[in-house]
C-alpha cells in the first residue's frame, strides 16, 4: 500500500497508520475491536485469529471447539 492508502485504511479501522505499524511489528498489542476492524476492512486478508490468537474467535464465529476437545497447555 502507498502511504496514502495506509492512512485511509487506518482511518477506516478507527486508528492511525503509526498504530497499525506498531501492531504489525508487535510493538503494541492489538485490541479485539481493532482486530475486528482490520479483519473487516482487509476483507479477511488479515484475520482476527492472526492478530489475537489468544481470543476464542471460533466461539463468536460459531466454530469453537467444545470444552472437552480443547487442550489446556
Amino acid at each position: 500500500m502507498s502511504p496514502a492508502e495506509r492512512e485511509e485504511f487506518a482511518s477506516r479501522c478507527g486508528t492511525t497508520a503509526g498504530h497499525l505499524r506498531n501492531v504489525a511489528y508487535k510493538a503494541r498489542p492489538c485490541g479485539e475491536s481493532l482486530a475486528i476492524e482490520i479483519d473487516r476492512e482487509s476483507k479477511g486478508a488479515v484475520t482476527c485469529e492472526e492478530l489475537r490468537a489468544d481470543v476464542d474467535w471460533g466461539h463468536l464465529r460459531g466454530s469453537s471447539l467444545t470444552k472437552a476437545s480443547r487442550k489446556c497447555g
